[in-house]
């Protein structure tokens, strides 16, 4: 029986005493919007991106994987718009000095009933006199007028610093799929309609305290750029959008906490963009996007670098720029997500209470748990564990209590513990125990790796 609150609170202790993500920087006081993914947290995150990359690029046919460089010629973010036009509408509070997103302090006061993407600088300004929205830092009462900063992080390339040349940090991945169109397309003779993966790191600076993973200055996206002909764009564009959302609800995600948000205001060059948005614990926020840009994309960077970005079809010699239908999701954002849906307090029939993460077993950091039952058990035990980590992801533990080792594994959402007793020096059998129901069976040792790999399955 579960029956509590949950708080972001909550999910950050448990973050950082079991594993999963440490402050940046902790030992010198942190660093504002940086995390360090501990022992655990990696495993769980990389679980999820190899989950990500299985369904859609290795499951699909026309979908093709790249690396792109993280520093760009220069003149990439010209051509896609941001160095002239990219920028967040922030605002400082003059009595703590601290600066903020005015639309996202907009939606975390209404929970994420308040779409403030459409707002204009002077609607935002006044919906924050109007809520009396203080500073989430000290309180006051005491901002600013809103202003446009961009967040692109800007260094330099050269070892002397009159030859350096300005540069930036790549604010996104996608750009690296678009420049990368025509060695795709020729290497692989790929065919309208493909489409290009990567999963890669983007830094933007941001300044939005409180919301964990939700918003950082460093992140991950995994995302794919589809090219099609105009004709067929639209199917695709609503093709990817039930695509994505069966991918989440598959990683575990309930679909009472998710629902398609379309945005307030297209772009210029857009003709449809969609959210998908999860129930997190500081209200509806954007999980992933999905965007219809037309021909912007390659056309620009056709005009800026004076190459011919045009896909020629080899059954009617057509000629064109490709549509491009945008599908991106933030790796930070959906370990979040996912580690707020997966943690549970049940209450068990004597009383006590048992914190529990119910993942999915294909990302679970730990797919089993090695647990001597004593001690002097512990050769046998390493025996265990060296035949499973071969196959699976281990743990192995000795200290404390067997309850209590299984309520450690519990946290950091382990689905099975083996233990090793006495019986098993006999036989060669041990009891293993799912982490759901907290049931236990008798398996020999030449029984275990095809009963766990038969529910650890990610389809």
């Amino acid at each position: 029986m579960s029956n509590f609150k949950l708080t972001m609170d909550k999910i950050v202790n448990l973050c950082k005493n079991r594993g999963f993500v440490y402050p940046g920087s902790e030992i010198y006081g942190g660093f504002a919007n940086t995390w360090d993914f501990g022992p655990v947290g990696v495993e769980l995150k990389n679980n999820i991106k190899k989950a990500w990359w299985k369904r859609f690029v290795q499951e699909s046919q026309n979908t093709y994987g790249v690396d792109a460089a993280i520093l760009m010629n220069p003149t990439v973010w010209e051509a896609s718009g941001h160095i002239a036009s990219f920028g967040d509408p922030k605002m400082d509070c003059k009595s703590c000095k601290q600066r903020f997103r005015a639309d996202t302090l907009i939606e975390n006061h209404s929970k994420g009933s308040i779409s403030a993407e459409a707002m204009t600088n002077e609607q935002l300004e006044t919906y924050i006199q109007e809520h009396h929205l203080t500073c989430p830092h000290c309180g006051s009462f005491n901002w600013t007028p809103i202003r446009k900063f961009n967040p692109m992080f800007v260094t330099s390339r050269g070892t002397l610093e009159a030859d350096a040349d300005k540069v930036y940090l790549r604010p996104e991945t996608c750009q690296g799929e678009y420049v990368n169109f025509l060695n795709v397309q020729r290497t692989s003779r790929a065919k309208v309609p493909f489409a290009i993966a990567q999963i890669g790191k983007s830094f933007r600076n941001e300044i939005t305290p409180g919301n964990f993973l939700f918003r950082t200055i460093e992140f991950e996206q995994m995302e794919l750029q589809m090219f099609c002909q105009e004709s067929q764009s639209m199917s695709i564009y609503e093709y990817y959008k039930e695509k994505a959302l069966e991918f989440v609800e598959d990683l575990g995600l309930k679909s009472e906490n998710l629902r398609f948000h379309d945005h307030d205001k297209l772009a210029h060059y857009a003709k449809a963009a969609c959210d998908i948005q999860y129930n997190f614990p500081i209200g509806w926020q954007e999980l992933n996007g999905i965007h219809h840009r037309g021909i912007w994309d390659l056309s620009r960077h056709q005009e800026y670098s004076g190459k011919n970005m045009s896909y020629v079809d080899p059954f009617t010699n057509e000629k064109f720029i490709p549509n491009v239908i945008e599908y991106s999701i933030g790796a930070d954002r959906l370990t979040l997500a996912l580690l707020c849906q997966a943690y549970d307090e049940e209450t068990l029939e004597n009383g006590e209470t048992r914190v529990v993460m119910h993942f999915h077993p294909a990302i679970a950091p730990y797919k089993v748990a090695i647990l001597p039952l004593q001690k002097n058990l512990s050769e046998k035990a390493q025996e265990f564990y060296s035949l499973l980590s071969k196959e699976f992801m281990c743990d192995y533990d000795e200290t404390g209590s067997i309850g209590k080792r299984y309520r450690r594994q519990d946290e950091i959402g382990t689905p099975f513990c083996i233990t090793i007793d006495f019986e098993t020096l006999e036989n060669n059998s041990v009891t293993i125990r799912d982490r759901d129901t907290m049931q236990q069976v008798r398996l020999n040792q030449e029984e275990l790796v095809n009963y766990i790999s038969k529910r650890i399955k990610f389809n």
